[in-house]
């Protein structure tokens, strides 16, 4: 299907990557496993080779860590949705992954089910977060400086609108859909909503309006 999203999965778990790939093949309408890899070094050659819609990343492998393969695969496609894979629930790996450009970041140790609707989302364009680690990132961002509302930090009211979407978990795709503007000016909006905010992640800025709404 022209909808299916091609997945690379990068792990040095043989036994997890198994895993994945099963997980994948249950959801064969929407996505299709192009290739996986064992290393670090392996997953960027393979990111460059295949340029796949979505990867699925371990944060902490035996010959490079998962930070520097993103950091790597988003300098040659930023549009690749790079999505965490993890067993660490430590608030800096989250906000380090987080600040580094990954799209998500999900638990290891997530129920199947759950962990299969996640990377659909994902493949959808919302950004995934497991649930137990929502608080961490909440409490990350409290410890910053940051602003104490949309108009304290100087938000338009495009702005907003255009945070309110992020916060719904929308892509740049979806918000330009919604609000009847181009993908060009939803980037020039995302831009100017992280800087104003103090923000590196567009998740960041969803947790911060979620907050800011309860």
């Amino acid at each position: 299907m022209t909808d299916c999203q091609r997945i690379l999965i990068v792990d040095d778990h043989p036994l997890f990557r198994t895993g994945m790939r099963q997980l994948i093949e249950m959801a064969k309408d929407e996505l299709e496993l192009v290739a996986q890899a064992s290393s670090g070094e392996e997953g960027i050659r393979l990111a460059a080779e295949q340029l796949p819609d979505m990867i699925l990343l371990d944060l902490n492998m035996k010959d490079t860590s998962g930070i520097d393969v993103l950091k790597a695969v988003k300098s040659e496609n930023a549009d690749c949705r790079v999505i965490m894979v993890t067993v660490s629930d430590a608030a800096e790996d989250l906000v380090g992954a987080l600040r580094a450009g990954a799209d998500g970041y999900l638990l290891k140790d997530m129920e199947p089910p759950d962990l299969l609707a996640a990377i659909k989302n994902a493949a959808r364009g919302q950004t995934v977060l497991s649930d137990k680690l929502i608080g961490l990132l909440v409490q990350a961002i409290r410890d910053d400086a940051r602003p104490g509302s949309p108009e304290e930090a100087g938000l338009t009211e495009q702005e907003q609108k255009v945070l309110a979407q992020i916060a719904a978990g929308k892509s740049n795709k979806l918000i330009a859909r919604a609000l009847n503007i181009s993908d060009a000016t939803v980037k020039v909006h995302v831009k100017h909503i992280l800087k104003k905010l103090n923000m590196n992640t567009r998740v960041e800025a969803a947790v911060w309006a979620i907050e800011k709404q309860t």
